[in-house]
């Protein structure tokens, strides 16, 4: 870790000791975006609570090892992750945790078992992010059922939001967000952010492991209901001479619950046949790659010039909150692996200043800033930042520059869709095509863009794909309208 300046080691103090009052994340039982097998759940068992150059956009596979040192002795890992075509079987290989002596692990076993159509819906929604996490689990040499949490914490949904404002996969309040690295802005929240707040996440709970001793059981406990909580109650327990370990603490229900609720739900994973319950395999294999750029760039420019939907774009990446990444960072995107080379060449050919779209307004007589971000979809903060502005004073005729929000993407949508249709129409055989010779510089976005073509017509009339680097002198097809 690195060291904090002094003038911040008073408030990460003061946070620390705030943090001993609550844990980073309280149970997704308390989120206001419930399935109904969900809130079933809850109430069966009585829940309680970065001047840059033009973008060199590069792909990143690699996962962050773990360096910090560990109270807990790491278990042998006596398989080779290419051992498997399933996840859930390179899951279940590095099962370690401990065993634990509860009623209520039985009784959600019967409650899994009995809504197989709910571990469905948690499978498909982990699909995505299971992979990357399983890594970052393994690589530390943790055990494999901590890959499985985010089951209990969200349910595999990173825009789970608890009463508690508890946010993402990992549940993950503000104030131990930001301790733990997770930026939360207008742009962005870390905490949805699945690369960022897994790392996360999995530093928490790896301190916590070495807090309590290698203890996995108080680990975890501590991670629904906070340090501060667990340790007094183990103290509670010393001065009147009681066992200290999990079991035998006094704390509320939601936690008593907690940490068999997981060893059900990894008990389920591990013998779904034994439950009566089938469990759709899951690839071994990435699902998305890190895209790292150098500037904020807008997500329907990048998903029109790879040739991906955008959808897909924002599923990936839960923690950009609005049409584009931050202004300040940080810089990197979630794509689908197979999209990942296209996605770097086309960042790549886009030049800095036409990464995101900005609109042009002039001040009329009657404006104020809250209405004119109002009308555009944007916030008063938002829209002083973009023009260096140090109070809310405007004078008539005053230019401003907005950054187009959710008003100019659903229009751009309507109109992709106009053009699609329209050009859906047109083939190779309809008319001549005119023939360009690529110039130095030029790439099938840059192309596409100064053609009024599409990426996907351009493409397909050349018989080439989104990916391909194109060369000075290379002719190139193009049908008009």
């Amino acid at each position: 870790m690195k060291a904090l300046p002094t003038s911040n080691i008073i408030i990460s103090l003061l946070v620390s000791g705030l943090l001993l009052l609550g844990g980073c994340a309280t149970t997704s039982e308390k989120s206001a975006q419930k399935d109904t097998e969900e809130e079933s759940l809850s109430s069966y068992f009585d829940y309680g609570e970065e001047k840059s150059e033009p973008a060199q956009a590069s792909i990143h596979n690699q996962y962050p090892a773990a360096a910090a040192p560990r109270v807990y002795l790491p278990k042998e890992v006596n398989y080779s992750a290419a051992d498997f075509n399933d996840l859930w079987d390179r899951i279940r290989a590095g099962y370690d945790l401990p065993a634990v002596q509860s009623k209520h692990v039985a009784e959600y076993e019967r409650w899994f078992s009995s809504h197989p159509e709910y571990i469905d819906r948690l499978v498909k929604r982990a699909t995505p992010y299971l992979y990357h996490i399983t890594v970052q689990v393994e690589q530390r040499n943790m055990p494999m059922e901590i890959a499985l949490l985010p089951a209990i914490e969200s349910a595999y949904k990173p825009h789970a939001l608890s009463s508690a404002k508890a946010v993402g996969l990992w549940q993950f309040i503000p104030a131990t967000g930001k301790h733990y690295g997770l930026k939360q802005n207008w742009w962005y929240d870390g905490r949805k952010d699945v690369y960022a707040s897994t790392n996360a996440a999995l530093n928490y709970l790896e301190k916590l492991n070495r807090d309590f001793d290698g203890d996995w059981s108080l680990a975890l406990a501590s991670y629904n209901a906070g340090e501060g909580t667990v340790s007094r109650a183990i103290k509670a327990n010393k001065r009147a001479g009681k066992p200290t370990n999990y079991t035998s603490l006094k704390l509320r229900s939601e936690t008593r619950r907690y940490v068999p609720k997981l060893i059900a739900f990894s008990n389920i994973i591990k013998d779904p046949e034994k439950y009566g319950l089938k469990i759709k395999k899951i690839p071994n294999q990435p699902y998305f790659s890190v895209v790292r750029l150098s500037s904020q760039v807008e997500l329907g420019i990048v998903a029109d010039a790879a040739n991906i939907r955008i959808e897909e774009l924002e599923m990936l990446n839960p923690g950009i909150k609005r049409w584009a990444t931050d202004p300040k960072g940080p810089h990197h995107l979630l794509v689908p692996v197979h999209s990942s080379a296209a996605v770097a060449n086309a960042l790549a050919g886009i030049p800095q200043h036409q990464r995101v779209n900005w609109a042009h307004y002039r001040v009329k007589k009657g404006d104020t800033l809250g209405a004119i971000a109002k009308r555009h979809g944007v916030t008063v903060s938002s829209l002083k930042k973009t023009n260096n502005l140090k109070s809310s004073r405007l004078q008539i005729n005053q230019n401003l520059l907005i950054p187009q929000g959710k008003s100019y993407r659903t229009a751009k949508s309507k109109s992709y869709k106009k053009t699609s249709s329209r050009s859906s129409s047109r083939s190779a055989s309809s008319g001549s095509p005119k023939i360009i010779s690529v110039k130095k510089g030029d790439t099938l976005w840059s192309l596409s863009r100064r053609y009024k073509v599409t990426l996907n017509e351009l493409t397909r009339w050349n018989k080439i794909s989104s990916s391909d680097l194109l060369f000075k002198g290379q002719k190139l097809k193009i049908w008009r309208y």
